[in-house]
């Protein structure tokens, strides 16, 4: 997600797919992307969670949306919402890159009470709103 909003932004000239052949609707990489606001509640209702036990308690929690978007959706999500094309281009894959993965988020969901609330959409154009004041404070400073 930096990535997209860094070149968007101009910090980086282009931005760089990889892999266009993977087993996947449109070819590239799908993964599981979550709004960072999601991601810092999910946080808040572990520690509630920990905080309510009888006794110290530690435990594992996936957190994401359940829902995979592939590295072509977030592109054209993100220029969708911002109004901007982004400048891209395909390399080959990386070592060790999988074609798909997500979360579960169940046991979240049942444990914790959580859930992430925010779409793909929602996540890029925060991302970007983000990424546009930090470029203009860093322009006053």
């Amino acid at each position: 997600m930096p990535f997209v909003t860094q070149t968007a932004a101009g910090v980086r000239d282009q931005l760089r797919i990889f892999g266009r052949d993977y087993d996947t609707p449109d070819g590239t990489c799908i993964r599981d992307y979550i709004h960072v606001v999601d991601l810092a509640d999910a946080h808040v209702q572990s520690l509630k969670w920990m905080q309510e036990q009888k006794r110290p308690s530690v435990d594992v929690f996936n957190v994401g949306t359940g829902n995979g978007f592939s590295v072509q959706q977030v592109i054209d999500t993100f220029e969708e919402v911002s109004g901007i094309n982004l400048p891209y281009d395909y390399a080959d894959r990386r070592p060790g890159d999988v074609p798909s993965i997500y979360a579960d988020a169940r046991k979240a969901n049942e444990v914790l009470g959580w859930s992430a609330r925010f779409s793909m959409a929602d996540a890029l154009r925060d991302a970007w709103n983000w990424e546009q004041r930090f470029r203009a404070d860093q322009s006053l400073g």
